[in-house]
């Protein structure tokens, strides 16, 4: 009971967490509301044209000078260690000029999120994914849409058994990216030559069975 009460809990944070920010929206634009919604999960954003980062500091506080900047929209977020979800997500959707997500270590983040990310394809170019435990090989393969990707962060993914073969996946749909895949344990040079190899073959078996017909 005593655990049935604290997951219900935690979900109910989670949620609260997570929710659209429909009111900040409707009286300070989708910028605003977005730079808040990054803000309360103790993420960090820097607008397009400038330098400065805005960020919370030890305690969860942060500076509201943020709200001076309506009319600019954010160029690069990083909500790593967060615990943003699905959900939450939609509070970025209005970002179409976002360059750089970092996602990195977050627990929410899992396949239904990654397919949710294809409302930045006109524009995201670095994606940081690593240390996610939520993802699969399945949902990696929502990735095809963000063609204009040229940095990709797939290191630590629990669930990726094959990273080898992800790999080969993920250079094939995003030929132009630079995919970064560390802390697995085997060696990914031999498991993706052996992929290779086993393409191969598959592709020479379907040439001899079309030349028999």
């Amino acid at each position: 009971m005593l655990f049935s009460w604290t997951s219900s809990l935690r979900n109910r944070r989670l949620r609260k967490r997570n929710a659209y920010f429909g009111y900040t929206l409707r009286f300070y634009g989708p910028n605003v509301a977005a730079a808040y919604y990054i803000l309360s999960l103790k993420g960090g954003f820097r607008y397009a044209g400038q330098t400065e980062w805005f960020r919370t500091d030890q305690r969860g506080n942060f500076s509201w000078d943020f709200i001076n900047h309506k009319d600019s929209p954010l160029e690069e977020v990083d909500m790593s260690h967060t615990d943003i979800n699905y959900t939450g997500l939609g509070n970025l959707e209005g970002q179409r000029s976002l360059r750089s997500l970092s996602l990195r270590g977050c627990t929410e983040v899992d396949d239904w999120f990654l397919s949710r990310l294809h409302v930045f394809q006109d524009s995201l170019e670095e994606l940081d994914i690593s240390h996610c435990p939520g993802i699969t090989t399945g949902g990696l393969v929502a990735l095809r849409n963000l063609k204009g990707l040229r940095r990709l962060d797939v290191s630590s993914l629990s669930r990726i058994s094959t990273p080898g073969l992800v790999i080969i996946l993920l250079e094939e749909m995003l030929p132009h990216c630079q995919i970064t895949a560390t802390g697995y344990d085997h060696s990914l040079a031999q498991e993706e030559e052996e992929g290779r190899e086993q393409m191969e073959g598959q592709s020479e078996e379907d040439t001899s069975r079309a030349g028999i017909r």
